[in-house]
């Protein structure tokens, strides 16, 4: 796709090494069909190779290790319809690749730890989304991993958690308070004292005032809403599941907040649940199911961070088609054809 394009939707998702970007990236392509949507990695514009930041004392989350100039030229001309010759950064070799070529396309989505960092790029995003895991659940999904895995011990998974967390604390996590939507993944407060993490409670912040984004509500828009949806029509398990939606102030910004705490037993039961929400933005009543039923083996599936994943694609793919004036998903065009 050499020509240039009308109007190219750029979308930014932002958030830490293991909170689920890349699950959300097969989100969104499901939604808008891999042919029409080209991601953009943002480690690529490391301008320090694995070796150079060791030298320098420095992690891939400080600035310093990062050619942000470079970032918003090449990422404003994509937006603008043009080609750009994108460096590779090689996570095998922790070296910096020659570049390629990277033509425009009616979607690109910039992710990575800084998409939102620099107030430039900031100003290029038509959708950002925050992917945002509490320490508690970081570090028991971490240790889980990295103990099973690849034999780490408990005190060095701790140890490299750590010393990411400064530069995590001063540099990415800051993001979250410019970002459209985030979505906060938390320890449950279904079980007392739980340490397995396996069962969460997921929070869906939807910035307020946004021009063409409607938050999705549970019952009643701006209400106050607690709601135990276990019975006939929803089968729950021990501990339950809880759903809650009202008004809240995060950064200083109004919001929305929809939160589901526990997991879902049976995914085609959440039919249910969509009857409920309204300004889901789906194209018609089941959308939302048959999306996290067509790929049971995501993680997050069976709880909210599945769940509030595939509501924000719909939210993205409702703000592209505003945006380019029609439909923009692959399998919505072979339709109308």
């Amino acid at each position: 796709m050499t020509s240039q394009l009308d109007r190219v939707v750029l979308i930014g998702v932002a958030g830490d090494s293991g909170c689920g970007k890349s699950t959300f990236l097969r989100r969104l392509a499901d939604l808008f069909g891999e042919e029409m949507m080209t991601v953009i990695c943002l480690d690529d514009y490391h301008s320090l190779d694995r070796y150079q930041r060791k030298e320098v004392g420095v992690t891939a989350l400080n600035p310093k290790a990062n050619n942000f100039d470079l970032m918003y030229e090449q990422i404003k001309a994509l937006k603008e319809g043009k080609s750009i010759e994108k460096p590779i950064y090689n996570h095998e070799t922790g070296l910096i690749d020659p570049p390629e070529t990277i033509h425009p396309n009616r979607i690109v989505v910039v992710e990575g730890l800084h998409p939102m960092y620099d107030d430039r790029m900031r100003a290029l995003l038509d959708f950002s989304v925050y992917l945002d895991i509490d320490d508690e659940v970081k570090i028991a999904w971490k240790i889980q991993r990295d103990m099973a895995e690849r034999g780490h011990t408990y005190e060095d998974v701790l140890a490299a958690i750590n010393s990411r967390r400064p530069d995590f604390m001063a540099y990415i996590d800051p993001q979250k308070q410019h970002a459209d939507v985030v979505i906060q993944i938390l320890p449950t407060r279904l079980i007392k004292d739980d340490t397995e993490r396996k069962v969460l409670r997921v929070r869906l912040m939807q910035k307020d005032g946004i021009e063409g984004f409607e938050p999705v509500y549970l019952f009643d828009e701006g209400s106050t809403i607690d709601w135990i949806p276990c019975g006939r029509k929803l089968t729950c398990s021990y501990p339950g599941i809880r759903l809650a939606y009202g008004p809240d102030t995060y950064y200083k910004n109004s919001v929305s907040v929809l939160e589901v705490d526990g997991q879902f037993d049976r995914l085609e039961e959440l039919i249910y649940i969509e009857s409920h929400l309204s300004n889901t933005s789906a194209k018609y009543h089941g959308e939302m199911t048959e999306l996290l039923l067509k790929h049971k083996d995501y993680p997050g599936s069976n709880n909210g961070s599945g769940l509030f994943q595939v509501l924000v694609g719909l939210k993205m793919r409702a703000t592209c088609e505003q945006l380019v004036g029609g439909t923009v998903s692959m399998a919505a065009k072979a339709a109308v054809n």
